[in-house]
Formats: C-alpha cells, structure tokens, sequence
C-alpha cells in the first residue's frame, strides 16, 4: 500500500425526511444564491421543500446551469453574486449544478485574473465562498469531495480541477426525489459511479487488500442494484442503494493508498467538448478501448476484477482478462448505454482531432496510472470503438 492522506469534512443528510434540515445547517445571516438547472426541482417537491426550510431568509435564484455545465454560464453567476452581494451558495440538483457551484465560488474570489485560468493553468484557489448542496441524482460522487468539471463553449474544452476549498460544508441526499428520473439518466449515474471506482481500482496491485475489496463491494451492488433502480426508478431501496454507492466510489476512501488512472476520464471530456455526448456514456466509449490496448499491462487486475466481481474462474489469464472486459461492455449495454462511436453517430476524425488536442498540450510522458497512455495509445484505443 502507498503512503497517503485522508481528509473529508463533508457532512451528509440522507434520505427522506432530511431536507427541513438544513434550516440549522445554512447562517440564518447570510444572503443566498440558490442555483439550479432547468427546473425538475419544482416538479419533484425539492425547490418547496428548500423554501419553506429557510422562510424568511434572504434568496435569489439562478436557473440555467447546463447538463455539462459552462464557463460562460457560471460566469453569469458570478457577475450575480457580485451585484447583489451573496454570501452563501446553495446547489440542487444533480452534479453538473455542484459541480458549476464549486467553480463559481471559486472564481468569485480568483483575483489573480481570468477564473478559466483555474482550469486551463491549474492556478491554486486560495478561497472559496462557502456552499452545500441537495442531490437529487446519484451518479459523479461531487456531493462528498473537492472536484469539479467545467466546460467552455468557445473553445469546445472541458477541464477539471480540484481544491479543498471546494469540499461542500454539507450535502442532502435525496433518493426519493432521484425516483422522478428518466431511465437514461439513472442509467447514467450507474455507469459513472462504475467507472470512477474503476479509475481507481483496475490499475496495477500494490498489496492494498481492504482498499481492493471495498472498491469491488461498490462494484457489486452497483451491478446488482443499477438494473433494479433503471428498471424502475422509483424503487426507493435500491435508488438508495445506487445514490450511497456512487457518494461512496469519489470520496476518496477507495483511493486511499493505490494507484490512480483517471486517462479514461480526460480522454472521455474531449467526446463530450467535441460533441456534446453524456459524460457517462463517453466512458462507456472509452473504457473498453483502453483496456483492450493495455490489456497485458492491466491483466494482473483485470483478471481479479474478473474473479471477485463477475465470478469469471475458467480459461487462461488472457482469455479471463477479455472476458471481463466483454461482461463489462454487456453490463453498459443491458443499461441502454453504447459504447461504440458508430452508435453516437461519431466520425473518425474526431479521432485526429483528440490526438491532436493532447499533443499541444504537452503529452509527452503519458496519462494514466503508469504515464503509459500516450498519443499512440489513445488512437489506438478510441480506432478500437469505431
């Protein structure tokens, strides 16, 4: 096991009858800026239900924040907070909007020059206005650790960054409001919550056993629990049980003392920033490519992952490694998530245009949990989905 650090100061409300808390839990003195997407929280009670916990507070509202939320759009946030002097923020909704939020408190304090410049340079957040949130949608993890994603229009981009100024001071969890879904998005959060366990688990062993089997734990209910929860949204047993596994698999308890990957993510941005394709499903894309690419380098764990997660006992190390892979892909599939650029209607150029991205920015010792993914690989890897 590696050396490592464990910090999460967020706190967590889940279930029911959790959101008439968080009337103790927001400074009854602060002006706030509740944020949200386009709307769903006033069909499924949540935007009432936040009302009525802090009646008599201070509110302004701002709507709009996108599925793959924007510079530019946060930036309108930000020029809001300035102008009526909010104090405090309030996400709701599902990760895009926290996600968005994370930013924006962030880049109201940047004052180093253009915010973007905490995405494109990595430039250190030194503070943060102070927020929470209300979940109503399990899937990226954001509700419980310090990171976020933005994308921006004009330049078709999509970055991360992190700090632990962007740790939320508490998040509500809310599956029943997650039972108002569409069956495409719940498939979604099952698919993403998988894949963030598996950047951080299907690298290379170093002896880090509970960590191991704590990662394959979340793997197995989400593959036991996603099917139930897309079926019919409104289970609310086992849209718990989905929601609990994908705050679980980012909040940095699985990463504690292993390797991390993270290449199928940073390839997977540029699908969605060339084309505007859900964040999960550019994973489902991409992560069979780059297993089958470098499956000699990750046999060792595709072949445990093999073993503990699918049962996959029988047959040679290769061929248990591709099997692996296989049930992987129909598990994506049984959920109505693709994982070929044919079925998003994705040309090959967009290939060249990918490659091509990474090489400017510098790409020269590789991504992943080895540096190993390089330009080569990549191509090979996204030619492998056509």
């Amino acid at each position: 096991m590696k050396d490592f650090e464990f910090y999460n100061p967020v706190k967590i409300l889940f279930g029911k009858d959790q959101l008439e808390k968080i009337g103790d839990l927001v400074p009854a003195e602060k002006k706030i800026l509740l944020l949200y997407g386009g709307g769903s929280i006033k069909k499924n009670g949540v935007y009432e239900g936040i009302i009525n916990a802090l009646k008599d507070r201070d509110i302004v509202e701002f709507k709009g924040i996108e599925p793959n939320p924007t510079y530019e759009t946060c930036m309108n946030a930000v020029d809001l907070i300035k102008k009526e002097k909010v104090e405090y923020l309030l996400a709701a909704g599902g990760g895009s909007v926290i996600d968005a939020t994370k930013f924006i408190a962030a880049a109201v304090s940047y004052e180093e020059g253009d915010p973007w410049e905490i995405l494109s340079k990595g430039k250190e957040i030194k503070a943060s206005i102070p927020f929470a949130d209300i979940l109503t949608l399990p899937a990226t993890g954001t509700e419980m650790n310090k990171n976020a994603v933005i994308s921006r229009k004009s330049t078709n981009e999509k970055l991360a960054f992190s700090s632990p100024y962007s740790f939320p001071q508490f998040s509500v969890l809310l599956p029943e409001a997650a039972g108002t879904l569409p069956k495409e998005q719940v498939a979604n959060g099952v698919v993403d919550a998988f894949v963030h366990v598996i950047e951080q688990y299907l690298t290379y062993p170093v002896n880090a056993p509970l960590q191991d089997r704590f990662a394959e734990s979340i793997l197995k209910t989400l593959i036991e629990e996603g099917p139930k929860t897309y079926k019919n949204p409104k289970d609310y047993e086992s849209m718990s049980n989905l929601m609990w596994s994908a705050t679980m698999a980012l909040n940095g308890i699985i990463k504690a003392g292993v390797p991390e990957d993270w290449s199928v993510h940073d390839i997977g941005h540029e699908l969605t920033a060339f084309h505007n394709i859900d964040h999960a499903r550019t994973l489902a894309i991409v992560l069979p490519g780059i297993w089958h690419v470098l499956k000699e380098e990750k046999k060792d764990k595709l072949v445990q992952y093999g073993e503990r997660v699918w049962n996959i006992t029988e047959g040679t190390d290769d061929e248990r490694a591709e099997k692996a892979i296989d049930r992987t892909v129909e598990f994506f599939e049984s959920l109505g998530v693709k994982t070929k650029f044919s079925d998003y209607g994705i040309p090959a150029e967009t290939i060249d245009k990918i490659v091509d991205r990474f090489k400017k920015r510098g790409l020269i010792f590789g991504i992943g949990d080895r540096k190993l993914v390089k330009p080569g690989v990549i191509r090979q890897a996204l030619e492998d989905r056509l």
